[in-house]
């Protein structure tokens, strides 16, 4: 078992290795005060993996209730959020009991948010069962849900108590939902870890290699994170190709996914950095072989006058700037403060691929 500590208000420790979940309940145990345990998963992680987590935690001495809810980022809506506490107050959830979110990033998001706000805030911990939840949202305390206006508008910043991730349940992920994770590992490398972006243009990847990026992926992040645990400064880093690729989501009614909404913003983003002469060499190329390489496509659908028009609800935005991430290098990016207006001309340079 793998162990990195995040050193944030709680700390707490995120947990890698195969068999994990068959220990789920006294790896909980330690971190959690009371002995309710409500879980929650979507209805395709609740038949893969349920009765795993359920019997693990019963088995430690926890009364555990379960809440199901469809899958899919449709489902991450202030509706099916408002289910969530309304579960948790039925079944008289108290302060000392705690939320176990497992699955992907939708429900990693919303449970920890219905988790923020009930009683004012209970624990939660993470039990993510995609490669993206276990690289990314499962890590630095970001919940939320979306909006008719945008992506994740409402939330809070709410640390989990533990974050438990079993590399076993990739076994089960569909090749474009793995495609998903994939472009937040290679977006990880690019900001900030070329060993681990090397490791992704490998031409074939062992659970072995899986594991190792998701180490990594995590490492990059928890650093984040410590530094800037609010997102005021280089946490933002992190959303290298997200202002772009949130647009892209809300303009496909979601239909785009997350992951590889973000490919085509990254490409979108290292093209227009380098034609704008605000990135001192052409990282384009090698990104799209990476990405490309893992699955992903990455031309965009939409024309720079939507995506700007979408980007002006982007969390992101401060008043009448906007912070972007521009990749000056493999493993090494900056921010870069653009005045909204701006952001029309900045989209279309990264969108002519002339």
């Amino acid at each position: 078992m793998n162990r990195i500590p995040v050193k944030v208000s709680p700390p707490y420790d995120v947990l890698v290795g195969e068999g994990l979940l068959d220990r789920l309940g006294k790896l909980t145990a330690p971190v959690a005060s009371g002995r309710q345990a409500a879980l929650i998963s979507d209805d395709t992680v609740a038949g893969l993996y349920g009765r795993t987590a359920r019997q693990a935690l019963e088995a430690a001495g926890f009364q555990v209730c379960e809440h199901v809810f469809p899958h899919g980022e449709s489902s991450k809506n202030l509706a099916q959020w408002g289910q969530m506490l309304e579960f948790l107050a039925e079944n008289r959830l108290t302060r000392t009991d705690l939320v176990v979110a497992l699955g992907g990033g939708v429900t990693g998001d919303m449970a920890g948010f219905a988790a923020a706000c009930y009683l004012r805030g209970i624990a939660f911990i993470q039990v993510p069962t995609t490669l993206l939840a276990a690289i990314d949202s499962s890590v630095g305390g970001k919940t939320a849900v979306d909006l008719g206006a945008g992506k994740n508008l409402a939330g809070a910043f709410h640390q989990p108590r533990l974050v438990v991730c079993d590399p076993r349940t990739l076994d089960t992920l569909p090749p474009s939902i793995l495609a998903d994770g994939m472009a937040e590992a290679v977006k990880t490398g690019i900001i900030g870890d070329p060993e681990l972006f090397a490791l992704l243009n490998r031409k074939a990847l062992s659970r072995d290699d899986l594991t190792e990026a998701i180490l990594r992926c995590v490492r990059v992040k928890a650093g984040l994170v410590e530094r800037d645990e609010r997102d005021t400064g280089d946490r933002q880093l992190l959303n290298l190709g997200h202002t772009p690729g949130h647009g892209i989501e809300l303009l496909s009614g979601y239909a785009i996914p997350h992951g590889q909404a973000v490919a085509m913003g990254m490409i979108i983003m290292a093209r227009a950095a380098w034609r704008a002469g605000l990135s001192p060499e052409d990282t384009t190329p090698a990104i799209r072989d990476a990405l490309e390489l893992r699955g992903l496509e990455t031309a965009c659908p939409y024309g720079a006058r939507e995506l700007a028009q979408a980007a002006l609800s982007d969390k992101k935005r401060q008043g009448g700037s906007i912070a972007l991430v521009i990749p000056e290098a493999i493993g090494r990016c900056v921010l870069h403060t653009l005045q909204v207006e701006e952001l029309e001309d900045f989209f279309a340079l990264g969108l002519d691929a002339l």
